[in-house]
């Protein structure tokens, strides 16, 4: 699939994957809308990019508040002339004990993760398949298929967005409109704090840089692809985990020990 004048919805623009995924894109020659609650980073990226050449609109929004991904296609939309393809790329995550999270950073994190996705593309979706074209690409993480110790609620979010673009792909078979699942592994991005940073050194887990990863989502793109699992011990980890799950909680056993002292907040803010 070529990009070169494809009208996309590019969520969570500003972000550490966000911000080159876009800058790509436009290089393809991609019409883009992007879709972000911090306005003044989002009219900096869409500037960079117009001033490169490209074309870029900012919607500032935030994906939280009741009704916004309806608002923000119905933008998009307006801006654009249509939409071809859909990125929700927009998310958060949180290392912590389960225990210390508190029950309104769960549903933030579960509404924006995986409902927030959900409602992007069922607003999008008529427009595509009256067009008979479409794409809807869901980010999601190598933590929707492993279940993560001190990620709970993150890879809860994470699995829900696996199963949803499993599911819509096989509804939408011969409909014309494509679903593609991207699972990113650990990547080098503000999204990370101090002590996801220190966790993840100590475990010797590989950090991508967010350039490489932007790269891999806008090839799984051009090549139509259903889904990409980026990191290649990862996807084996992954798929085995499908398999033989207790072996998986044998092999991160150590891990989960190291990294428990990280995950509490109370004790890592101490020292």
């Amino acid at each position: 699939m070529s990009l070169a004048h494809k009208r996309i919805l590019l969520t969570g623009a500003t972000g550490g994957i966000g911000h080159p995924l876009a800058k790509l894109l436009a290089k393809k020659g991609a019409r883009l809308a992007l879709v972000d609650r911090n306005g003044d980073r989002q009219k900096e990226i869409c500037e960079e990019i117009t001033s490169g050449g490209g074309e870029a609109v900012g919607i500032t929004l935030d994906l939280g508040l009741p009704h916004a991904p309806e608002k923000a296609v119905t933008s998009a939309t307006q801006a654009l002339g249509g939409i071809d393809i859909l990125i929700n790329n927009a998310g958060i995550i949180d290392f912590i004990l389960f225990q210390q999270q508190s029950p309104e950073r769960i549903a933030q994190i579960m509404h924006l993760n995986a409902i927030v996705p959900v409602q992007l593309s069922r607003a999008v979706l008529p427009q595509m398949l009256a067009q008979g074209a479409g794409r809807i690409v869901n980010i999601g993480s190598t933590f929707g298929s492993i279940g993560f110790p001190h990620h709970a609620v993150y890879c809860a979010s994470k699995f829900a967005v696996r199963g949803f673009s499993e599911a819509l792909r096989r509804e939408l078979n011969d409909s014309g409109v494509e679903v593609t699942y991207i699972a990113p592994r650990a990547t080098r991005t503000a999204l990370n704090n101090a002590a996801a940073m220190h966790m993840m050194e100590a475990n010797g887990i590989a950090m991508d840089d967010p350039v490489f990863v932007a790269q891999r989502i806008v090839r799984t793109i051009e090549l139509g692809r259903k889904e990409c699992y980026i990191g290649g011990p990862e996807s084996i980890f992954a798929r085995l985990n499908g398999i033989l799950p207790r072996l998986v909680d044998s092999g991160l056993r150590k891990k989960t020990r190291v990294s428990h002292a990280f995950a509490d907040r109370d004790a890592f803010n101490k020292t």
